[in-house]
């Protein structure tokens, strides 16, 4: 079995003045939703936010902002078309799409490049490339704006190993059992959480405290494991780094940290090589960064029987 964990992202934030996004029926975003191919399949809600766990990844609306990431084949540039149409180009102040490399590319509805020729059709922006095309690497579209984007900080971690990596793809999970062996509400006391897990293997989770969110999405199959986690938690104001957590009970053969308007410090990291960076000044306000390890071991690989 497989399934492309890698996934496509979009902030959109409206200007000051338009009337909340979170005054949007169910059926508005359940129609955006099923233009990229996802839905809805529970939501958590606070006085911030409305947190909605999908087919495929996360939808997050607060009320000036809609955070949305799908994985998957879903198209998401449709949606994102939609959600710009339906609340007018004009009443938009910031945008960005985020699109990392797919395991299987050849597999996708379209490729960046066509995404941006789309959204381009509808706003101004500047489109990057961070990384070796014939690698590992991750696109960008920013829309021109000189308002400050939302702080926020990715983690990706690939090929992750242990005793909760085999669990994972177990028969017989159980939800319990899994955020008990990631210690989320250990570690993360005051949030409240909401989870689904996928049938055969495959677990996504939200989570809100006050307008912050978490976000995480585990795709477990061996030979193309795949984690996400996403936050707003500002870890410059904070000594804790819920990030170092999960990459010491998940131990990622490499990872990448990916982040907008924040620097993150990897000297809580478990042991590793920093192999790549690029610091990426978006305009005077915002900032992209992104860095890339590996853990500073050889790995054994076993050869993988190709059946035709």
């Amino acid at each position: 079995m497989f399934f492309e964990g890698s996934e496509k992202k979009i902030e959109l934030r409206v200007k000051q003045g338009n009337a909340s996004l979170r005054g949007f029926s169910r059926d508005f975003w359940e129609q955006g939703l099923a233009l990229a191919g996802a839905d809805i399949l529970s939501v958590l809600s606070n006085g911030e936010c409305d947190a909605y766990v999908l087919s495929e990844s996360s939808l997050f609306v607060w009320d000036s902002k809609v955070l949305l990431i799908t994985c998957g084949n879903t198209n998401l540039i449709e949606a994102a078309v939609f959600l710009i149409d339906e609340l007018n180009v004009d009443n938009i102040a910031s945008f960005t799409y985020q699109r990392k490399s797919e395991f299987l590319s050849h597999l996708q509805a379209t490729r960046f490049e066509d995404d941006c020729q789309l959204l381009r059709s509808r706003l101004n922006g500047t489109a990057y490339r961070v990384g070796h095309l014939d690698g590992h690497h991750h696109y960008l579209f920013c829309s021109e704006t000189t308002e400050m984007l939302s702080r926020s900080t990715s983690l990706l971690m690939y090929h992750i190993k242990g005793d909760i990596a085999e669990y994972l793809r177990q028969p017989n999970q159980t939800k319990a059992q899994i955020l008990a062996l990631l210690q989320l509400p250990k570690l993360l006391p005051e949030f409240v959480f909401d989870d689904h897990l996928f049938e055969p293997c495959g677990y996504s989770i939200n989570g809100l405290y006050g307008e912050h969110f978490l976000t995480m999405h585990i795709t477990p199959q061996e030979h193309s494991a795949y984690v996400s986690i996403e936050t707003n938690l500002n870890f410059e104001q904070s000594s804790f780094n819920i990030f170092s957590s999960m990459l010491k009970i998940l131990t990622p053969c490499s990872w990448d940290i990916i982040s907008v308007n924040q620097q993150l410090s990897a000297d809580s990291y478990p042991l590793h090589i920093e192999v790549a960076c690029c610091e990426l000044a978006l305009n005077a306000a915002n900032s992209f960064n992104y860095k890339h390890y590996i853990q500073p071991v050889r790995e054994e690989l076993t050869a993988a029987v190709i059946k035709v």
